[in-house]
């Protein structure tokens, strides 16, 4: 589907889409292995981190993808699109992580 928006000339719903579930399944991946290991210590306050953490990565999968394949698909700023768009998927975790924590009271 193409759009007539110039900010998003060239958006996908479909790629976007993928770029969502990629990133949301990195940091859902690592929680569900952190589950699995210490099953026995699973409580249901953990199912807040495990639902707001891989939000965030599907904020920052999304931005990569808009960053590296939308708005500057090639050329020499691509390099430096995609290392601000990795940060930047890391700082959503991270937020998304911090407000997770402090929405159940495990943040100070």
């Amino acid at each position: 589907m193409k759009t007539n928006i110039e900010f998003l000339k060239g958006f996908q719903a479909k790629s976007a889409l993928v770029a969502g579930i990629i990133g949301a399944s990195i940091p859902f991946s690592w929680l569900m292995f952190l589950i699995l290991v210490k099953s026995e210590l699973f409580e249901s306050w953990m199912w807040v981190p495990l639902i707001f953490i891989p939000l965030g990565g599907v904020f920052g999968g999304l931005f990569f993808y808009l960053m590296g394949f939308v708005w500057f698909p090639s050329g020499s700023k691509k390099f430096g699109a995609i290392l601000f768009s990795t940060l930047l998927y890391f700082v959503a975790i991270w937020l998304s992580a911090v407000f997770a924590f402090s929405l159940i009271g495990l943040w100070d």
